[in-house]
């Protein structure tokens, strides 16, 4: 009850404090809900040095990992709707897990305030250096020669990255067990580790150790190539005409937050990923820039949630 009165107090505050070109007059907290090193992460850090220097004030990444996102957006869903604390999500955190999740600690409704997509995430399909596969097809034919044998890493159960490699088995009819991480760095890390054969990661996260002959990207999965690997055929090319899975991030802010500074903060981002230097990071990263409006960023949510609620069903997927 103490928050509900303290809520409408702090969002007229705030929108005061904007109106008078004094927002943000301290630093603000941008919540990433996994470990460092994914690609959730590396996408915040990004644009959280941009925002520091667009508001002369520091825009500080805090990492709450664990329950697939969920730790990290309670954090954001239960604070001060006043813009210094905002989220970065993703897929995984605002379309998938309202699906996948019977309960959770937060109305996935009612908690949030779209700001806008930051980028969208492409994923590589990667294995080993050990594994023998060259393509797509070799290594659905190992992977079916040997069923159970060969593992994969994932961000954590219910992610983007889980639902892709979901994804891939039922289309080629493998059985590849599934190792689920609290976050991408350290489902990375046991793969370059060879712990596991294979890993759906964005190529955001993974290019780097991609380009450096760590893992072997075999496809991506976006409908077209990605500018960051452009010699990965798509897995639409490779083998599975029609496979179209890809992540993304975007920031989210509690609800209640005034619509000004919402509104303010999509813009900054919006002008921030248009800039060059920006861009070309992102883009050589294996992200696709993106910067859009509030309610466009609601809209995809929206559509997003109803497209994987209908994959989660057709595939029986659950989470333990």
């Amino acid at each position: 009850m103490k928050r509900l009165l303290l809520a409408p107090l702090l969002a007229i505050a705030a929108a005061a404090a904007l109106a008078q070109g004094a927002w943000p007059t301290k630093p603000v907290t941008l919540v990433v809900p996994f470990p460092p090193g994914g690609g959730t992460d590396t996408g915040a850090r990004i644009i959280a040095e941009q925002l520091s220097r667009k508001w002369g004030q520091s825009v500080l990444v805090d990492n709450k990992g664990g329950a697939a996102g969920q730790i990290g957006a309670d954090i954001v869903a239960k604070a001060r709707p006043d813009g210094y604390t905002i989220l970065m999500g993703n897929i995984g955190t605002q379309a998938i897990n309202p699906a996948l999740y019977g309960k959770m600690p937060y109305d996935p409704d009612k908690a949030f305030t779209p700001i806008t997509l930051v980028a969208e995430l492409p994923l590589a399909m990667m294995v080993h250096p050990d594994v023998p596969a060259k393509t797509v097809k070799e290594f659905i034919a190992l992977a079916k020669s040997q069923p159970g044998k060969m593992s994969y890493s994932s961000s954590g159960a219910g992610g983007g990255p889980h639902l892709a490699a979901e994804m891939f088995k039922d289309a080629t009819g493998s059985f590849i067990l599934h190792v689920p991480y609290r976050g991408g760095g350290p489902a990375i890390a046991d793969l370059l580790a060879g712990h596991v054969q294979l890993s759906f990661m964005t190529v955001l996260e993974a290019s780097g150790h991609i380009k450096a002959g760590k893992l072997r990207a075999l496809a991506v999965t976006s409908d077209k190539r990605v500018t960051a690997l452009p010699d990965v055929p798509t897995l639409a090319e490779g083998a599975l005409p029609g496979f179209n899975s890809i992540s993304w991030i975007g920031l989210l802010a509690p609800a209640g937050t005034p619509r000004e500074i919402v509104d303010k903060i999509a813009a900054d981002v919006r002008e921030a990923v248009t800039r060059d230097e920006v861009k070309d990071k992102l883009v050589g990263l294996g992200a696709v820039p993106a910067g859009t409006s509030p309610a466009q960023f609601t809209t995809l949510i929206a559509n997003d949630r109803k497209r994987y609620t209908q994959i989660i069903r057709d595939r029986k997927i659950t989470v333990n």
